[in-house]
């Protein structure tokens, strides 16, 4: 049978262009990225490697797919699949053409009462297991990126994680897919018809299977082999388990297809059988005095009921020693300690109470030097949890500017797991990687081994070059093991694949991809690749561009709740242009600088929310966000002396926006709010942008007087009191002209106080205070901490000295005065202040009504997502909080000046408000007139809702 190679070859310019001509007769232009900057950013993931597409798809259904792969097969152009871009070793990225899905491939449908879950290949990993969540079932593979990763990559990549391991990785679990092949023909393997058309249309394909399955077969050491090997975690190369465990050819094509990287064709759906998720867990950390009495304790462990057993080294524990909440004993571990993290789950606490018993019993020959006991804690098992996951980032965090952090992962035999840790142990020595750690999942000897590798010098390349060839001859020769256990083989491990397999098991590889892939057109260079270098080639830059960002190791676990990623760019990718703009600038090349500046300007800057939601979800915590605001400092510096004036007055401002407010509901009354919109979004066509949008959702100004009858805390000797800040948006803006509740929410909140028997305390100077956010989102840093200090002393006098609590009645104020203020002062927003104060002096009587709740970004960066959600539920019968929204992206006055961020960031809203919804629920003022414009519904501070509900 024929074999192929890797070579790449050379396609002229002319090719892409007529490739994108044809392309354009049915795919929108815009999802049809061909220029440079776009390109750069979108052509990048998480492995350490680079290369830049010549054209970026965003497709959005089967057709377009099966569309593409034929067009480019007609011009004989490669391409490459991309889900979420989190995978490690280079399998994701291209230098041709690059396929990645739009939102649409979020489809999921549960079958047999969650016993199965049919997905696209866009969903989201945890999306899948919040679905069958009710169920008390979840999908089998486990990836620690699993809140990023898409189910394409999980399935092409065999991805797993903690728990899995080889019983219920993609592999064992799948039930059934829907494959498009590199002719762009499409297999169901669940469709009978489908099938059997294949069979005939593709009558080589399936016979070259079943003649590879009998080869294999007559080959007995090759068999053998390959079964041996498949005892351990492998992702080495392709899945030859696939011609061993099965006979029917359609059945080896689909298990083929899992951890094939995208080299044999595209998983465009895929059922799983799904597992089972025991409401019962208990976590405990053991720690032996060295890793071999902790290698034989994880022997022993596998006879016992544990769901997983990580193990840790001592440098491993030694990164996170002096983490905020670690056990008192870690910082005095010697550096020879090693732990061991172990999990059970049982279906009854009964039963999980037994279990842990039996795992400490089977343990009574060992010595544990130090110990945190099996605990259901949620607090104390997400911190043993936080030891094992901040290992990773505790490297990246403290690597040297302009180096890359590098996450190896291969598996030992568990007999050989000791010898394998110290030997590698030696290799750091050897090669000088002091920093390196090593930890992983033991009951499989899957190990990870994290260090920081620079590749701006051929030196430094020949040191990874040469530890790398001593890693696989460790790993792959002298014990038998993986050197890729879960991350696939990409161009990182494809030099060596022959290595681990023998000629016999790469010469089957070879003939696997020839079947599938006889033009050598998808993903070429990944898994068989004739370059014995192609993992010190094409290696990714990380150039030194601003301390905020410097740490950034290109993960993207950031992206799913940026608002701007559909319409511009993720965090990820904001950091990957800022970085190349600065190499640029210190090479010296100008001109091409300035052409990336003029994108970078729009695309990275001007339509970031800058809410930090990025910084919640990135191992080393960066807020992107950070970046923009400094870089605008610059953009906003001509308008500092108009800013400056209107802090300075800031009375005489919100006055202003009153009665821009008040002008703007009269002229609606006289010439009606379709011609206002008309006249008002002409001028911002004609003066390009610079005048701010207009919507039918635009409040009236707020005619509700709080100054009439203010009260100070001296006046009255009640012992409920509270301080009463409302913010400059609900001080200025009343409701929406269809809203059902027309008092402004000063009138509102002021209500629900008095009905909790508080009195109100109000801060001297009012209309004068502001937390200062307005500013900070422009970069004007002196100017937001001035009105930061100013209100904190107002608030400290209000409050006397902080004996009473700050009710701030929007959240991001509240969320800002919290991070700026440094007297303590309790500042709470209303979800927290309703929760905490008012609810035991309330009566709710729950409304029989179904409404939205959006959790703003603020609310869920202070952890008051959960909160909001069960207030909403204690007021009325359903809620609905809508998926794939994070942040709304209103972002302060982005919304009345970059609308597009919030129509893309909340573009999913409007399909999921039932038909029997006509309210919503939020706590940002600003943000509800974004919401209620995209839902078609109102939305309005969720203390209406409790103050309807409450007696």
């Amino acid at each position: 049978m024929e074999t192929t190679t890797s070579h790449e070859r050379v396609i002229d310019a002319q090719a892409y262009q007529q490739l994108e001509a044809i392309l354009a007769q049915k795919i929108e232009t815009q999802r049809i990225v061909t220029q440079e900057a776009k390109r750069l950013a979108y052509g990048t993931d998480a492995s350490f490697y680079r290369l830049v597409p010549k054209m970026v798809l965003r497709l959005k259904n089967l057709d377009e797919v099966i569309f593409t792969i034929q067009s480019c097969r007609e011009l004989g152009i490669h391409f490459t699949f991309r889900a979420a871009g989190t995978s490690l070793s280079g399998q994701a990225v291209s230098d041709s053409v690059l396929i990645t899905l739009t939102d649409d491939w979020r489809g999921h449908e549960i079958v047999d009462n969650g016993n199965q879950i049919i997905l696209q290949p866009g969903v989201i990993g945890a999306d899948a297991n919040k679905y069958l969540a009710p169920f008390q079932r979840k999908i089998g593979p486990d990836p620690a990126s699993i809140n990023t990763c898409k189910i394409g990559g999980i399935a092409a990549n065999n991805a797993s994680g903690m728990c899995c391991g080889t019983a219920q990785n993609s592999y064992r679990t799948v039930e059934s897919m829907k494959i498009v092949l590199s002719d762009g023909s499409l297999l169901d393997t669940a469709d009978n018809a489908s099938v059997e058309a294949f069979k005939q249309s593709h009558k080589e394909l399936f016979e070259g299977i079943v003649e590879l399955h009998q080869q294999t077969a007559s080959n007995q050491e090759l068999a053998d082999r390959i079964r041996h090997k498949y005892r351990l975690k492998n992702t080495t190369g392709y899945a030859l388990n696939a011609l061993v465990d099965y006979h029917d050819p359609i059945e080896i094509i689909k298990h083929l297809m899992i951890g094939s990287e995208g080299t044999l064709g595209f998983i465009a759906e895929i059922t799983y059988n799904t597992v089972i998720e025991h409401p019962n867990k208990a976590s405990a950390l053991l720690v032996f005095a060295d890793i071999e009495q902790a290698s034989k304790a994880v022997t022993t462990l596998s006879k016992t009921p544990v769901a997983a057993v990580e193990l840790m080294d001592g440098r491993a524990l030694r990164s996170v020693a002096d983490k905020p909440g670690m056990p008192a004993f870690m910082p005095n571990l010697d550096l020879e300690a090693a732990a061991i993290l172990v999990e059970s789950h049982a279906s009854s606490q009964q039963d999980l109470d037994l279990q842990c018993k039996s795992i400490l019993d089977a343990l009574t020959e060992y010595t544990i030097v130090e110990s945190v006991p099996f605990t259901s804690d949620p607090k104390t098992v997400a911190t043993l949890w936080g030891i094992r996951k901040g290992m990773f980032p505790a490297v990246g965090a403290v690597r040297e500017v302009g180096t890359t952090v590098i996450i190896e992962d291969v598996a030992f035999p568990v007999e050989n797991l000791a010898n394998g840790i110290r030997e590698l142990q030696e290799l750091f020595d050897k090669y000088d990687y002091s920093e390196a750690i090593i930890f992983g999942h033991a009951l499989e000897g899957n190990l990870h081994f994290v260090f920081t590798q620079g590749f701006d010098s051929q030196e430094e390349i020949d040191r990874y070059g040469g530890f790398m060839d001593d890693v696989a001859e460790l790993v792959a020769v002298k014990y038998q093991g993986s050197l890729k256990a879960e991350h696939g083989t990409g161009r990182n491990m494809a030099p060596y694949v022959e290595l681990e397999w023998g000629k016999d098991g790469y010469a089957l590889m070879q003939q696997i991809k020839a079947l599938f892939d006889p033009e050598r057109l998808l993903n070429p260079g990944v898994i068989i690749n004739d370059n014995p270098n192609s993992h010190i080639t094409d290696l990714k830059p990380m150039p030194a561009a601003d301390d905020l960002v410097d740490r950034c190791i290109e993960c993207g676990f950031c992206e799913p709740v940026c608002p701007s990623r559909t319409l511009t760019l993720s965090p990820r990718q904001r950091i990957v242009l800022y970085r190349e703009l600065q190499r640029r600038r210190e090479a010296g090349e100008e001109i091409e600088a300035s052409e990336l500046e003029k994108t970078f300007e729009y695309q990275g800057i001007d339509t970031c929310a800058a809410t930090g939601l990025c910084a919640e979800r990135c191992p080393v915590g960066i807020n992107t966000g950070d970046l923009v605001k400094k870089l605008r400092i610059a953009k906003y510096e001509k308008f500092t002396p108009i800013a400056k004036w209107t802090a300075d007055h800031f009375s005489t401002t919100t006055k202003l926006t009153k009665a821009g407010l008040k002008t703007n509901q009269v002229a609606n009354k006289v010439l009606g709010a379709n011609t206002v919109g008309k006249l008002t979004n002409g001028l911002r066509s004609i003066t390009k942008g610079a005048t701010p949008v207009w919507m039918p959702e635009m409040p009236q100004s707020n005619s509700h007087s709080l100054a009439s009858s203010p009260v100070t805390a001296e006046s009255s000797s009640n012992h409920k009191k509270v301080v009463y800040l409302p913010s400059c948006a609900s001080r200025t803006m009343g409701q929406q002209s269809d809203a059902g509740d027309q008092r402004p929410l000063t009138e509102v909140t002021m209500s629900l106080l008095n009905k909790a028997g508080f009195e109100v305390i109000l801060p001297k100077k009012l209309d004068d205070q502001c937390c200062g956010m307005p500013y900070d989102s422009k970069g004007m840093t002196d100017l937001a901490q001035s009105k930061a200090q100013q209100l904190e002393e107002v608030l400290w006098q209000a409050s006397c000295q902080g004996e009473y609590p700050v009710l701030m009645d929007t959240s991001p104020c509240a969320k800002r005065s919290i991070e700026q203020f440094t007297k303590p002062l309790e500042v709470l927003e209303p979800t927290g202040f309703v929760n905490q104060y008012l609810l035991e002096h309330l009566t709710l009587e729950p409304l029989q009504e179904t409404v939205m709740l959006h959790v703003t970004c603020s609310s869920r960066r202070m952890g008051l997502e959960g909160a909001m959600l069960s207030l909403a539920k204690a007021c009325t019968e359903e809620v609905i909080v809508p998926e794939h929204i994070q942040c709304c992206g209103w972002a302060g006055d982005k919304g009345f000046t970059t609308p597009e961020l919030n129509e893309a960031a909340v573009h999913p809203l409007k399909e999921q408000v039932p038909s029997n919804c006509t309210r919503g629920f939020s706590n940002s003022r600003t943000c509800e007139i974004g919401l209620s414009h995209h839902s078609g519904i109102p939305y309005q501070s969720i203390l209406y809702l409790v103050d309807e509900v409450a007696q």
